[in-house]
């Protein structure tokens, strides 16, 4: 049985909604049910219960990381960060970056499943491709004081129409598979 994200059999990692709310607060104050969208807008699939997130956003007020705003007019509390929360935050950054240098490695091996797959030799080719654009971000992020706006520019507009037209392909198959 794989995993299937959609439907979420697999568990967030440990710490990962904590550093998501401190993180979006750190952006804008916050309601709970503002991060809640939020993260359910960024990852088109995961919503986060309220029984996660108002325990989080409490514990992070009691921990000094956070602090309630007045209630608005509309009787929303949000949440804004404090100077501890500040440091914790740039120390869970820290940490996220040392984590990403020791995992990166595998990334190419997991965009092909790590061959758990029954290897469709339809989807082999398109596999390698996956593997190759991971590759070229990682090295794209060890080199990104050398980036330009101009290639940025180019890189945000190539993989605007390569979405794009994979998300037209994965549409018309969710489409014959429902005939």
């Amino acid at each position: 049985m794989g995993i299937n994200w959609n439907c979420r059999k697999v568990g967030v990692p440990k710490g990962l909604l904590r550093f998501l709310v401190l993180k979006m607060i750190s952006e804008k104050p916050m309601s709970g049910a503002e991060i809640v969208e939020e993260i359910e807008k960024q990852t088109g699939t995961w919503k986060p219960s309220p029984g996660s997130i108002y325990p989080l956003l409490a514990s992070l007020h009691k921990k000094g990381f956070t602090k309630e705003l007045p209630k608005d007019e509309f009787g929303l509390k949000r949440y804004s960060y404090t100077e501890e929360g500040k440091r914790f935050l740039k120390k869970q950054i820290a940490s996220g970056r040392e984590f990403m240098e020791k995992i990166e490695f595998l990334a190419p091996m997991l965009v092909g499943g790590l061959n758990l797959e029954d290897n469709n030799k339809k989807f082999l080719k398109t596999k390698e491709s996956a593997k190759k654009l991971v590759r070229s971000f990682i090295s794209l992020r060890h080199n990104l004081n050398s980036l330009s706006e101009k290639d940025a520019k180019e890189l945000s507009e190539i993989l605007e129409e390569s979405s794009s037209k994979i998300e037209r392909i994965v549409q018309r198959i969710k489409k014959l598979k429902n005939f």
